[in-house]
């Protein structure tokens, strides 16, 4: 997982402007709601890479790349998150939250078990 730190690319009177993703060609963009407590994902994209945008709520990512450490943070409005193909990883809610994903890879549509790989022993438990 990579936090990455955003900043204004522009701000005026008029607010801001802040690019989420830059030179990239993105496949999907999805809104991923989560209930408290509900856990998502516990699973891994061979070709897929995902940034996870918090747009309100906050939510738990671990993710553990193949033979590395689980990694755990929390993720808060305004926060994103980068993880990469074969990356192993999974979602809570910690509070009632939204959660903008922007892909590259066939993650999409018809093409979402394509490439997905669910894990044998997930890095959250459900509990919901």
């Amino acid at each position: 997982m990579e936090l990455i730190p955003l900043k204004p690319a522009h701000v005026d009177a008029r607010g801001s402007i802040i690019d989420l993703v830059t030179e990239e060609a993105i496949n999907a963009v999805t809104v991923i709601t989560f209930a408290r407590g509900a856990v998502r994902a516990n699973h891994y994209h061979e070709h897929t890479v995902q940034w996870n945008y918090v747009i309100s709520g906050e939510v738990l990512l671990a993710t553990q790349m193949p033979g590395g450490e689980r990694v755990e943070q929390v993720l808060r409005k305004g926060d994103l998150a980068l993880t990469r193909e074969r990356e192993h990883h999974a979602l809570q809610g910690i509070t009632e939250a939204e959660v903008l994903i922007l892909t590259r890879g066939p993650r999409a549509g018809s093409q979402y078990e394509d490439d997905t790989f669910r894990l044998s022993e997930p890095l959250i438990a459900h509990n919901v």
